[in-house]
């Protein structure tokens, strides 16, 4: 591998690492070994650890909001059903790390909030749309957010049959 990486290659391998083993793994030499280069690449890309944080936390709201967001919009299924089919149907150690890292760190909890608030407003507007009102679209929003965030935190596996037929049901639930 070239001694010099992209800052794209950084972030997703930060990423990788945030999945697997948390937070502390965040480190520019446990990283550097991992990728198999020094750690100067890594200071050619960002001013300090914190920099880099804060592109890895910009990634993660990018890939796990705004990305499935415009997958949800550009598939011609109904959109609150392919947002849960999408939602509930991904792997979701990197929503358990960064949560977890929130828990430590302002940024991260920063950028939970701000995530949280983007997801929570997209349902609501897609409620709005399947004719809900604002008020019964929101508390409905919260509902199904709080119920996918009880979903990822668990670690759980759901046979597939399974989630399909529990999503259905929510579906149902929400829309009634």
């Amino acid at each position: 591998m070239t001694e010099q990486l992209s800052a794209d290659a950084w972030i997703k391998e930060g990423l990788k690492a945030l999945a697997k083993s948390g937070f502390t793994a965040l480190k520019a030499d446990p990283l550097a070994k991992a990728i198999g280069v020094s750690r100067g690449s890594f200071y050619w890309h960002f001013a300090d650890l914190g920099a880099f944080h804060a592109a890895v936390l910009k990634r993660w709201r990018d890939i796990a909001a705004e990305q499935i967001i415009t997958d949800v919009e550009a598939d011609s299924d109904e959109p609150l059903k392919s947002l849960l089919r999408r939602s509930f149907g991904a792997r979701l150690d990197l929503e358990r790390a960064v949560r977890n890292w929130a828990g430590f760190d302002p940024a991260a909890q920063a950028a939970v909030r701000a995530i949280d608030r983007r997801r929570l407003d997209y349902i609501e507007a897609l409620l709005e749309k399947r004719g809900l009102a604002a008020a019964t679209a929101q508390a409905r929003a919260q509902i199904l957010y709080w119920t996918f965030l009880g979903f990822a935190l668990s670690g759980t596996a759901v046979p597939a049959a399974r989630l399909k037929a529990l999503l259905d049901e929510l579906l149902r639930l929400v829309s009634a």
